[in-house]
């Protein structure tokens, strides 16, 4: 019994497979594009553990194609041309059952093995399809994402892990010779973190450490023989995202002490540093915002460095950047701003641009009183002049609210001042 149990109950078809029914249900996009024979070169984007490799050759099963897999991990430009080669003498642009390449974690790939790939996608001597756990907007280069389509793979829930485990239960060769119950799965479910592969590898080291044919599962019994061992990271997936949990919340808790310490898990473990200093960039918007503009600069210079550094000096750079993070005023009100006025707009849909403000090139426009009204702030006292910009439906709407900081209440007494009421918060 030397393969594992996420190995032997990873599913062969469509049907065994667990969630994702926007992709692969009744009328799932890839449903559709397997029943056409038609498969385009794709992406799959969604955390660790979702079923991404699974799915693609899911899909080459089912839509009879030769299917070849690399690892961006350990796989170079000349792996990628050796596959190529043998994809182009099986398949074709004008053969519809040319082959897939499936490239795992296609994320860490460099730019010049992503540019190796353009060719034979484009020419249409391979399918490709990649999975990543990263934005792909990121990390994949600009040419080769504009001739891939890009699939969210959404996590597990707690219903679709169960099921897994019920499924584990009643069909696999060895474990469906026990007794086995789940009393309680709430432990099994959070030291999996929705990661369906560490759930079942877990879920199969707690039955097979029990002596009996006879296992009762409960929480109790899982923290018992499970050692809840933060002291490991894996870049891969494992612990991924817990510890930049971790270091992004203590960062926006103002506790340099704690950034530090996170950030050097992640160091030890050989983070990507763009993937961290990344993280940061967005934290100096959404948690530190106008309290303190500067955090924007440092957090973007700092990505700009340790791209062109690298290991192992980005760290300094990387604890530069944290401490004075986690240093700064916190202000989430660009953050919350943002999220308010998306909300409208789904609400309230393209409302009409007031016809003051509109644009009005063309002689035409002019005559149907674009831009009429319209007052010119710097024509006016303080280059300011009293003007509603919203769409009538929802005026004097307030989006923006300056946070408690020395720096926003500089906003809220500006705003005050020229707006009166209308920004009296």
């Amino acid at each position: 019994m030397n393969e594992p149990l996420a190995e032997r109950l990873r599913p062969k078809t469509l049907d065994d497979y667990i969630s994702q029914s926007h992709l692969v249900g009744k009328n799932g996009t890839l449903t559709q594009h397997i029943k056409q024979g038609l498969i385009p070169s794709m992406i799959f984007w969604g955390p660790p553990g979702i079923g991404k490799t699974t799915l693609a050759n899911i899909i080459a099963t089912e839509s009879g194609r030769p299917f070849y897999t690399l690892s961006a991990i350990n796989s170079g430009v000349k792996d990628i041309r050796d596959v190529i080669d043998k994809a182009k003498q099986s398949g074709g642009l004008f053969t519809v059952k040319n082959p897939i390449l499936f490239i795992d974690e296609i994320h860490r790939f460099s730019k010049s093995q992503q540019d190796s790939l353009l060719q034979a996608v484009e020419k249409g001597w391979i399918t490709l399809i990649g999975a990543t756990t990263e934005n792909p907007s990121f990390e994949v280069i600009p040419a080769l994402l504009s001739r891939c389509q890009v699939y969210i793979l959404n996590a597990f829930d707690k219903t679709d892990l169960e099921t897994l485990l019920n499924r584990a239960i009643k069909n696999d060769v060895y474990l469906s010779k026990k007794n086995i119950t789940l009393q309680e799965t709430n432990a099994l479910l959070r030291l999996s973190g929705g990661d369906a592969r560490k759930l079942l590898n877990i879920f199969e080291l707690i039955v097979n450490s029990e002596g009996s044919d006879h296992v009762v599962i409960t929480d109790t019994s899982v923290l018992e023989k499970i050692q809840n061992n933060t002291a490991r990271y894996d870049k891969t997936g494992e612990q991924h995202y817990d510890i930049i949990s971790a270091f992004i919340k203590s960062i926006r808790g103002s506790d340099p002490n704690g950034a530090v310490y996170w950030l050097a898990r992640m160091i030890e473990g050989g983070e990507d540093v763009k993937f961290i200093a990344r993280r940061l960039l967005i934290l100096a918007s959404e948690d530190i915002g106008n309290a303190n503009p500067t955090a924007l600069v440092i957090a973007n210079n700092a990505f700009q460095a340790v791209t062109a550094i690298g290991y192992p000096e980005s760290r300094i750079i990387l604890s530069q950047c944290a401490t004075y993070l986690a240093c700064s005023p916190k202000s989430n009100a660009a953050y919350m701003a943002i999220g308010k006025a998306q909300q409208v707009v789904r609400e309230t849909g393209d409302l009409s641009v007031p016809l003051e403000i509109r644009n009005a090139p063309t002689k035409l426009m002019k005559e149907l009183g674009y831009g009429d009204n319209y007052k010119y702030a710097h024509n006016y006292e303080n280059n300011f002049a009293n003007q509603e910009f919203l769409p009538d439906l929802i005026k004097n709407t307030t989006f923006y609210e300056p946070g408690k900081n020395a720096r926003e209440e500089a906003h809220r007494t500006f705003l005050k001042e020229r707006w009166k009421d209308k920004y009296n918060y």
